[in-house]
């Protein structure tokens, strides 16, 4: 956590039935909440359609479990990631990876999913399939027990 209060990653329990009897006030619009259903998060009540993303008006409660807060924003993972996620470059291209894009990771090495392959043959690799990291080489399993078979790679399994 920084000094600039940053609050991350508050959990929005995702649809609680409102218990009878009295109703709760709505952090978003101050309106009494009539619903059945409501969401809960930051400590406080809301409608489902009132707990939307600052940035991109996503409604929270249907994007995912969490939502994130920063500089008096409520905001939607990806929208966070954006604005305050750190970046970095792929260690195949050595282009920038924004903080919100998905990648790749093979040990320190961060990949774009697009640049994860096997660097002798540039076959692309599926969830699951086992690759080699040589020389912070990415190898699939042919090219890998091609070079062990001329002595020239030795175990890194990942």
């Amino acid at each position: 956590m920084s000094t600039d209060k940053c609050k991350r990653r508050k959990g929005v329990p995702m649809l609680s039935v409102q218990p009878k009897g009295k109703q709760k006030g709505c952090a978003g619009c101050n309106r009494k909440i009539k619903d059945r259903y409501l969401l809960k998060a930051l400590d406080k009540y809301w409608h489902e359609d009132c707990l939307k993303c600052a940035c991109c008006d996503c409604r929270l409660g249907e994007v995912g479990a969490t939502l994130y807060t920063k500089a008096n924003l409520i905001l939607c993972r990806r929208d966070y990631l954006r604005l305050f996620g750190t970046t970095g470059n792929c260690a195949a291209c050595s282009k920038l990876i924004p903080a919100f894009e998905m990648v790749m990771r093979a040990r320190d090495n961060v990949y774009h999913l697009d640049c994860f392959a096997c660097q002798l043959c540039n076959q692309r690799f599926c969830v699951g399939d086992k690759f080699f990291l040589k020389n912070n080489m990415i190898l699939c399993q042919m090219d890998y027990e091609e070079g062990q078979l001329n002595g020239s790679f030795e175990t890194q399994v990942q």
